[in-house]
């Protein structure tokens, strides 16, 4: 009689309707390509199984890639999709089962808006956690207990793991292949699947979309107005004059309806312009800081690295379309 399989752990994906099925396969193909590097050195594989709901708080197993075995998920993940994060209704039944699931020892994951199901169990309360860029703001609407963190692509809490862009499952993925198989098997599943393991953040690739929903009409004519002159000199008591406000009112009521002071604001305005020069331009860097505002150089590297966490040359190397087209300054 053959011998059962070694087994590390079972890793569970929860399915629920229109969740991103090229993110519950991909992540499926990937750990069975770690099981076969792990094997390879005489070590376990990984069992992966996908779960749906049955009937009311009844979930069971619609796939399986170790069928017949005893044993419960250690690990369950809900993956995104490309419709948006499940609203409070829907995901109150998934939420459920993963508190009780995780009150018997399983770590919970998650990528993109699957964090909205995660929060919606109470467990992320206190917690850092990270979603979609794009769907960072109605989480924190939504979970202003969460300590949301979008600009990182994963964040790795003990017994919570949640990864943030809709391609981020590949990120978690090897986080999970590391904790549980170890760093060469990772490191040997990244290299055949062409797949960074470690160092990417979501902010290498988010936009800066500034919030213009926010009702405070003194504060948006500012915003629209700084958005046609971000690369000339800026000063607050401008703003101020803009908005027809003392300078401090301004200041107290510009954070409140943007999330930023006044200051940052514009540097993001203006690092928004320079990825653009960077991508589609080949314009020295000293060049491009003077078009975006900066007349110091020196100064504009800091707060592009600071904004982004690449350097300028960095960004450039990753995603220039090596084109040379013109745009206006």
């Amino acid at each position: 009689m053959s011998e059962p399989p070694r087994i590390r752990a079972e890793i569970g994906l929860v399915l629920y309707p229109n969740c991103q099925a090229a993110m519950v396969h991909g992540i499926t193909d990937l750990f069975a390509i770690a099981s076969h590097f792990s094997a390879g050195r005489d070590g376990p594989g990984l069992r992966v199984s996908h779960w749906a709901m049955e009937g009311a708080d009844t979930f069971a197993r619609s796939f399986d890639t170790h069928p017949g075995l005893d044993g419960s998920p250690a690990f369950l993940i809900v993956p995104g999709r490309l419709s948006g994060p499940a609203d409070a209704e829907e995901a109150a039944p998934y939420a459920r089962w993963l508190l009780d699931r995780h009150g018997h020892g399983a770590t919970l994951a998650s990528t993109c808006g699957g964090a909205f199901m995660l929060a919606a169990t109470g467990l992320l309360s206190g917690r850092p956690a990270t979603t979609h860029w794009l769907f960072a703001e109605a989480f924190r609407t939504r979970f202003p207990d969460v300590r949301m963190e979008p600009d990182k692509m994963v964040i790795e809490d003990g017994d919570i793991i949640t990864a943030g862009g809709l391609m981020a499952w590949t990120d978690l993925g090897m986080r999970i292949v590391d904790r549980l198989l170890g760093p060469t098997v990772m490191i040997e599943t990244g290299k055949f699947l062409l797949v960074d393991p470690a160092g990417r953040e979501q902010r290498h690739y988010s936009s800066f979309a500034p919030r213009l929903t926010h009702g405070d009409e003194a504060i948006l004519k500012v915003q629209h107005w700084v958005q046609g002159r971000a690369e000339r000199p800026l000063s607050v008591p401008e703003m101020a004059g803009q908005a027809g406000l003392e300078e401090r009112t301004f200041l107290r009521r510009f954070k409140a309806a943007t999330g930023m002071k006044p200051v940052e604001y514009v540097q993001n305005l203006r690092v928004g312009k320079a990825r653009e020069l960077l991508e589609f331009t080949r314009r020295s860097v000293d060049q491009i800081a003077w078009a975006v505002g900066y007349e110091d150089a020196t100064a504009f590297r800091r707060v592009f690295h600071r904004i982004l966490g690449l350097t300028p040359g960095e960004y450039r190397t990753r995603f220039s379309s090596g084109a040379d087209l013109e745009i206006a300054a």
